[in-house]
C-alpha cells in the first residue's frame, strides 16, 4: 500500500544540498523501516508491519539514508515473472522536498529492469508524482487486486480509492492486453485477473 502519502513528500527541491542515493536494505535497517512505516500506519495511511514481516521481505526493500537517519524506503514486490509492484513507499516527514521519493522510485524501476520485468505498477494517491516518473493511470480492473494477505488487513478494504498506475519497461515486448491467468470453463474473465500488456511471444 503506497496509499495516502501526500504529494509534498515527493516534491523535488533544487536546493537539496546533498546528492541522495538509494541502496538495498539490510537487516539492521529493519527497526528504522518499521518506525517509518508504522508511523504512517498509526495515521491510517499505510499498513502496519511487524519485525517478522520485514525480515521476510527485506530483500524487496531499498532505502535512502543520510548518516544514521532513514529518509525513506520502498519495495519492489514480484507478482509474476514479468510484473512487479512498487509498494511500501514512505518518506520521512523531515525529508519532504528533498527528492527522496523520486530517488526511491527510480532505484526500484532500475531493479525491475535488471530483473527483466516488462512492467511495474503501483496503487497511489500521488498521481502527479508518478506521472512525472513515467507512470500512466490505468483502469483499476486492468491490475490485480492486492495480495489478500495485505488487502484483508487494510482499513479501506471495502472502499479502496487508490489510483492504479503502470510503467511499461519493455514496450517492444508488449502486445494487446491479455489476461495473465486462464479464463474459467465458461470462457469468461474473472474481475481479479491481471490485464496489462504482456510479453510478445516469438
Amino acid at each position: 500500500m503506497i496509499s495516502g502519502l501526500y504529494a509534498d513528500a515527493f516534491v523535488d527541491s533544487p536546493d537539496s544540498p546533498t546528492k541522495l542515493r538509494a541502496r538495498k536494505a539490510v537487516m539492521h535497517d529493519i527497526p528504522l523501516i518499521l518506525d517509518l512505516i508504522n508511523a504512517y500506519a498509526a495515521k491510517g495511511i499505510m499498513l502496519a508491519r511487524t519485525e517478522f514481516e520485514l525480515s521476510e521481505a527485506i530483500r524487496d526493500f531499498s532505502v535512502v539514508r543520510q548518516g544514521e537517519t532513514l529518509l525513506g524506503c520502498g519495495a519492489l514486490h514480484f507478482y509474476t515473472p514479468t510484473i512487479g509492484e512498487i509498494r511500501s513507499l514512505a518518506v520521512d516527514e523531515r525529508a519532504k522536498t528533498k527528492g527522496v521519493g523520486r530517488v526511491l522510485v527510480e532505484a526500484l524501476v532500475e531493479e525491475a529492469i535488471v530483473y527483466e520485468l516488462d512492467a511495474v505498477f503501483a496503487f497511489t494517491y500521488v498521481v502527479d508524482f508518478f506521472c512525472k516518473v513515467g507512470f500512466h493511470v490505468v483502469e483499476r480492473g486492468a491490475l490485480p487486486l492486492k495480495a489478500w494477505k495485505d488487502c484483508i488487513r487494510c482499513p479501506k478494504f471495502q472502499a479502496c480509492d487508490e489510483v492504479a498506475m503502470v510503467r511499461l519497461l519493455r514496450p517492444d515486448r508488449a502486445v494487446e492486453p491479455q489476461p495473465l491467468l486462464p479464463v474459467d470453463s465458461a470462457g469468461s474473465l474473472d474481475d481479479q485477473l491481471i490485464r496489462i500488456p504482456v510479453p510478445r511471444i516469438p
